[in-house]
């Protein structure tokens, strides 16, 4: 798995929400609060795991994500996480009063995504033909 870099970790704070686009590129995306814990992006989708972006999620496991003006390809974790101490203490801090409205239900929380940076393909070598 690929780490998020410091200034994307940064970015990430300092921005309230994220697009995110499960699957291929031309799916509409869903703007959703994003909080880090221990390095890792989180999202939730409030209306469980009945939402249509979350299924997109679990059924592609891959995508894109836009915060500001940067755009990632991802990969998006569902299901069984294993999720971390303090997850919810992070959106309640970084969203108040909202976040126990919306990510805290036990749907939301059903409902939890990891999304990790996709591994940069290697560059393909020519193979020399004499």
């Amino acid at each position: 798995m690929t780490a998020w870099t410091a200034e994307d970790q940064s970015l990430f704070a300092e921005t309230s929400s994220l697009v995110l686009v499960a699957g291929d590129a031309d799916r509409p995306g869903v703007e959703i609060g994003m909080v880090v814990v221990d390095g890792e992006l989180y999202v939730r989708a409030y209306r469980g795991v009945r939402s249509r972006w979350y299924r997109a999620a679990r059924e592609h496991g891959r995508g894109t994500i836009r915060v500001g003006p940067v755009s990632r390809d991802v990969l998006l974790t569902t299901g069984s996480l294993g999720l971390p101490a303090g997850l919810d203490a992070a959106f309640s801090s970084k969203y108040g009063p909202m976040a126990d409205a919306l990510v805290a239900s036990p749907q939301a929380r059903e409902a939890t995504i990891r999304i990790d940076p996709a591994p940069v393909a290697a560059p393909r070598r020519g193979r020399n033909r004499n």
